[in-house]
């Protein structure tokens, strides 16, 4: 712990690193400021007694949003509309082959990026307005036509504020943009639910067994985190020598790292955008306008509210066991779906042959490929599995220790805290090694 302290102090001590950090900060104040500026309409009072009651989805979308969706704020989407665009454009990757040609050209990425930001427009604006009906649904919003319209624009400007304060950290900072402005939305909420964890001790409501059985969920949380993000499987290379102009190059060996969680904290991202669009579609039937359509249709308000009910109930996470089933099944299926798509063992293959490596015991080319896909899907098993796992404790660790009000230890925000973190140190390790000083990771 004293090395790596004294490695942050070194890279602090870089001009060129300490200007990139300070401007991360710089970048988190002035997301926390925006995310205090409501927007009207709203009763806000109601909305923290809904979230209160326990909302499921509604309380993961509001910690990432740094409580911006509780105080209905100009950041109440958060950067969401965006990871839905980048799913959508993902599979579509997958399943059209001219986006797949595309996509490998060397221009063709930053065409597909583009388009994904033209589709968060529309898709944050059927959020907000979903978001909308859910609020009139439960008496929680009370404007008019003209103040639902300005407060869609202002969110849906709010959500491509925070795509270009991501883009600006990436490019000035240091760190993934968007992971960060997850990573701040998380951490901007732990104040307030420290603060109400012990306002709630003070009071009696919450024993010191509770607290101590939460501390312990929390650490261990972490221990596993770190464990399984920085567990990898190490594939042995040996290299042929080769013989060029009477000199000897290559010889030797190495190895290929398989990282047990390859995908690293998007599949959760993924699933919880999946999970919550269903409820959001549902909630758009709400809106008066919507409601009077479907009205003329012969479909009750009784009807209408039945429907989107049983929408919620089965799909939002925590609110039955089949809804938490199901939300495990997608954080699975987007563990193996991320990790095919970042990893492509023919590729890996053909590089390891083109440069004289081979892997002791397997034929170079296709037997290279097959056995690299073997291991990686044996491995992505247990990283899946494990950020299931994680992803489903978030609605259920309140219920074993008693204490609901302190949501960090729940899984997913940790896993994500923890994960960027770790992630943005090793980006700090990698600027001081450009620096050839020594990091705080080795």
């Amino acid at each position: 712990m004293k090395q790596r302290l004294a490695g942050l102090v070194q890279a602090l001590k870089v001009p060129d690193i300490r200007r990139r950090i300070m401007f991360v900060f710089w970048i988190f104040a002035l997301y926390v400021v925006c995310a205090h500026v409501p927007l009207p309409g709203a009763d806000v009072e109601a909305l923290k007694r809904w979230f209160q009651r326990g909302t499921g989805l509604g309380d993961i979308l509001d910690t990432f949003a740094g409580g911006s969706l509780r105080r209905f704020s100009v950041l109440a989407l958060g950067v969401m509309p965006y990871i839905n665009s980048s799913i959508i454009f993902q599979l579509l990757v997958m399943v059209i082959p001219s986006l797949e040609k595309l996509s490998k050209e060397e221009d063709g990425p930053k065409k597909i990026a583009q388009w994904t930001k033209y589709w968060t427009i529309p898709l944050s604006a059927l959020q907000a307005a979903g978001m909308i009906g859910l609020f009139t649904g439960i008496g929680a919003f009370k404007g008019g036509v003209g103040v639902r319209l300005f407060d869609i624009a202002m969110m849906m400007s709010g959500t491509m504020f925070l795509m270009w304060l991501g883009e600006l950290i990436s490019e000035k900072g240091i760190g993934q943009g968007i992971s960060l402005i997850i990573f701040v939305g998380i951490m901007t909420s732990l104040p307030g639910q420290i603060a109400q964890t012990i306002m709630l001790m003070r009071s009696g409501e919450i024993g010191f067994a509770n607290i101590l059985l939460l501390l312990a969920i929390f650490v261990a949380t972490i221990y596993f985190i770190v464990l399984v993000q920085q567990a990898q499987r190490k594939i042995p290379v040996q290299y042929a020598k080769r013989i060029r102009g009477g000199k000897i190059y290559g010889g030797g060996s190495s190895f290929l790292p398989l990282k047990v969680n390859q995908a690293g904290v998007i599949p959760i991202i993924f699933a919880i955008s999946v999970a919550m669009f269903p409820a959001t579609i549902a909630q758009v039937m709400l809106t008066p306008s919507i409601s009077q359509m479907l009205a003329k249709i012969g479909l009750s308000d009784e009807v209408i509210h039945n429907a989107v009910n049983s929408i919620q109930q089965y799909t939002n996470p925590g609110s039955t066991p089949f809804a938490t089933l199901l939300y495990f099944i997608l954080v699975v299926v987007f563990t193996y779906f991320y990790t095919a798509v970042t990893f492509n063992p023919e590729q890996i293959a053909e590089n390891l042959q083109k440069n004289g490596g081979a892997i002791p015991g397997i034929r170079p080319g296709e037997r290279t490929r097959d056995y690299l896909d073997r291991i990686l899907y044996r491995i992505t098993l247990a990283g899946a599995v494990f950020l299931g796992v994680i992803a489903c404790m978030q609605f259920y660790v309140g219920r074993v220790t008693g204490v609901s009000t302190f949501t960090l230890v729940g899984g997913t925000s940790l896993l994500i805290v923890v994960g960027v973190a770790l992630d943005t140190m090793q980006q700090i390790e990698a600027q001081l090694l450009m620096r050839h000083m020594r990091g705080f990771l080795v």
